[in-house]
């Protein structure tokens, strides 16, 4: 019984790329040096697998910023503004359009399907040049071969590549991406012909977006994609992988009805409807590629279910044309549990990372081929034994809470628009009030004065004083700036969630579990093994003394429950709704404790809401309920002069404004600039939105300063789809990625325009 690994985690067990990427982006380290790291860690990764007894071994996944972006280079698809001349693409290309630069913003980011991990949106029209400009999947797939190791080189496929594109600016409407295929298609005749020529035997095509619900005529791309494919993979196995939720029927059929495809790759763990799909046919002599092994969380493998999943399918498709794999790659995991020296040893052994999850795969095959591990099974029962029967992963004081919200939908009992007329009567903010998201910028003296504090190398006297002077000189820095509604920049936190999750009962932390957000962006999700509740206040202390320092409103920052939820390993042993409930219990005890405090202003952000939303629409009403329900819960008890805000970043909220409309805030922040201020496109259509709204005038993800007419400009496209009386002026996110060098002017070009339109606005 063969094995496989759709990818795997390209930062390295210590985030060893994310430095190389810094320092060569701060121009403190060569591109010779650079290579050689990421040269070191993919042959680590492949050697693991090897050594592991993995058969099927992929290439070509590992990433300088995200495999979306490779596959634009490989395509040559550079849009002009980054005066490209042809050629080999190289570093300074490749950053700018993923980064931006001093005179050209970056190009679009968005969420990777439902996960917290992000893509660059390439940006198509009719007249691009498709040309082959990156041999980076050859290049990587010799680099294998050279250390003995034959891998499956994995390529974005050609029509999930299309359909999560956009077209470019200005193109007319009735352009269709999919009319793009013949151009692309050429381009990766080139690429399969180089492979050929380098002996590879494998290809795997990732073509995701057979998961969602597509038209009849975007499945019948995939059906001319791989017809006109067919000869120029003549030779090949190819491999066609999905992930991360049931495959439609249609598409199902589309997808083992193609044409030169020998194998199909399918997530049996959140596509557990597809395998009843299996059971009523599959196609005779074809190669099933089963994704048991969960690629999304961190739990250990329930190994006896599947071994009898596997079983089952093995009876469908024959022993010698079943393969064991992961549900997607490993990429969305952390990397090894080896390294997390501080997990209690009960947990830890509920536990699998990346390393852990290659190990699971191999050992379900040898069992499956007569060789089972006896001790191995063994103690992985014994592990979802005491996972299940520890008393603390349950506290039934919170569950019964949590059940009993169902009673009712917490919603406060004025509306938006009177509670804005009395929070205006409190905070007498002027017309287009300023404001930032929250965090600002983390510097080293800073991340030097939170880790000494967590290694007790000094007070807690000592590191009170410390976060304080930073808290002050934020807060000076915006009242100099002349911003309206302050932050007090989160010192005291590394990250939204981790925060939070660490004063939290039934969370658990690790030291290096990391995973990447999006190019040299890693976090650290908190693991929820049991029962959430709040043993204590968790923020006031903070938001007490930044409002202290000023008479100015300071906003008291918490992360709502649903991004805690979104951005955690959750828990697998109850409904995501329960949990969410529950956490939506203890911020509602934090906001009613700052409101006590004296803080009027308090945001609750909801970063990913919108990622969650699961990839079928039969099930948006369901999710988008319980969701929206449990922000309601954290602030239905506060008075009308209670200000209410709450921030979404990155992601294609058009689909769910009204839902958004339905989280009743007093105000929204919402990321809108690099997107080319596609939310706008809502209002223009006739969306009524009467609360208070802040689509994003900067790109913070970009180390390049907006000037103030550029600002001026965005803020005037949204006085023509929103009132005056709601729009707010604020950056798309917050500021800790950016340095103050970067933060301070583009800041006071934020104050500049929105001082400009006021003057404008006034006469």
């Amino acid at each position: 019984m063969a094995s496989h690994i759709v990818g795997y985690p390209r930062m390295g067990p210590k985030r060893e790329l994310k430095f190389a990427l810094e320092s060569f982006w701060d121009g403190k380290s060569s591109a010779d040096d650079l290579k050689k790291v990421s040269a070191e860690l993919r042959a680590s990764i492949w050697k693991q697998q090897a050594d592991a007894g993995i058969k099927y071994i992929p290439s070509n996944t590992f990433s300088y910023y995200d495999q979306v972006l490779d596959a634009t280079a490989t395509l040559g698809a550079v849009p002009p503004r980054y005066g490209w001349n042809g050629g080999e693409i190289g570093f300074d290309t490749y950053f700018s359009m993923a980064r931006g630069n001093a005179s050209v913003p970056a190009m679009e980011m968005t969420k990777w399907f439902d996960t917290n991990y992000h893509f660059i949106v390439p940006e198509l029209g009719p007249d691009v040049n498709f040309t082959y400009s990156s041999h980076k999947a050859v290049a990587e797939y010799k680099e294998a071969k050279e250390l003995g190791i034959d891998t499956i080189p994995v390529l974005i496929g050609p029509v999930s590549y299309l359909l999560l594109s956009k077209p470019v600016k200005g193109v007319e409407k009735s352009f269709s991406l999919l009319s793009l295929l013949p151009k692309v298609l050429a381009i990766y005749k080139e690429v399969v012909a180089d492979l050929k020529i380098a002996g590879a035997s494998w290809i795997q095509f990732d073509e995701p977006t057979l998961v969602l619900d597509l038209e009849s005529h975007k499945l019948q791309a995939f059906t001319d994609a791989y017809s006109e494919l067919a000869s120029t993979l003549s030779g090949f196995n190819v491999l066609i992988e999905t992930y991360f939720a049931d495959i439609p029927a249609e598409a199902y059929k589309t997808l083992t009805s193609l044409s030169g495809v020998t194998a199909y790759g399918f997530d049996l763990v959140r596509g557990t409807k597809t395998l009843d799909l299996i059971k009523g046919g599959f196609p005779s002599g074809k190669y099933l590629f089963a994704g048991v092994v969960d690629g999304r969380n961190i739990w250990a493998n329930d190994l006896a279910a599947s071994i009898g999943t596997l079983q089952a399918l093995e009876g469908i498709v024959g022993k010698d044309k079943l393969v064991v794999s992961t549900s997607c790659s490993l990429f969305h995991t952390a990397v090894d549990l080896v390294n997390e020296t501080k997990l209690d040893n009960e947990i830890k052994s509920w536990l699998a990372f990346a390393a852990q999850k290659v190990v699971e795969v191999n050992a379900l095959a040898k069992a499956l081929s007569g060789n089972k591990d006896e001790a191995f099974f063994s103690a992985n029962a014994a592990a979802l034994a005491s996972r299940k029967s520890s008393p603390r992963v349950t506290n039934e004081a919170v569950q019964k809470a949590a059940t009993a919200l169902k009673g009712s939908d917490h919603r406060r009992a004025t509306n938006v628009s009177a509670r804005l007329n009395a929070q205006q009567n409190k905070l007498n903010l002027p017309i287009l009030p300023t404001t930032t998201i929250g965090s600002f910028p983390q510097t080293v003296e800073l991340r030097r004065v939170r880790r000494e504090y967590k290694a007790n190398k000094i007070s807690e006297e000592e590191y009170v004083k410390a976060i304080t002077e930073e808290i002050r000189k934020v807060v000076e820095l915006q009242e100099e700036l002349d911003i309206d509604v302050l932050v007090h920049g989160e010192p005291e936190r590394n990250d939204m969630v981790e925060y939070f999750g660490e004063q939290l009962s039934g969370f658990a932390f690790t030291v290096n579990g990391w995973v990447q957000s999006y190019g040299s962006r890693c976090v650290k999700p908190p693991i929820i093994y049991g029962d959430v509740s709040r043993p204590k206040a968790m923020t006031v202390f903070w938001s007490s003394k930044a409002q202290s320092l000023t008479k100015r409103p300071m906003k008291g920052m918490l992360t709502g429950p649903v991004t805690i939820l979104n951005w955690s390993f959750v828990r697998n042993d109850q409904p995501r709704s329960e949990t969410c409930y529950q956490i939506a219990l203890a911020i509602k005890d934090e906001v009613e404790d700052l409101e006590k405090a004296g803080i009027t202003v308090i945001q609750i952000d909801e970063a990913a809401l919108r990622e969650g939303l699961p990839l079928r629409k039969s099930e948006h009403a369901d999710y988008l309920d319980w969701s929206v329900h449990s922000f309601r819960i954290t602030n239905v008890g506060v008075q009308d002069t209670t200000q209410i805000h709450t921030h979404m970043c990155y992601s294609n909220f058009n689909d769910i404004i009204h839902s958004i409309i339905d989280m009743d805030a007093d105000v929204i922040t919402i990321e809108n600039s690099r997107s080319d201020e596609k939310l706008l496109s809502v209002f223009r259509e006739g969306v009524k939105y009467g609360a208070g709204i802040g689509p994003g005038v900067y790109d913070i993800h970009s180390p390049r300063i907006p000037s103030t007419e550029e600002i001026a400009d965005r803020i005037n496209k949204m006085l023509a789809v929103l009132e005056k009386n709601i729009l707010w002026v604020n950056p798309d996110c917050g500021l800790k990625t950016r340095k103050y060098t970067e933060v301070k002017p583009a800041l006071t070009n934020v104050v500049a325009a929105a001082k400009l339109i006021r003057k404008e606005l006034s006469n």
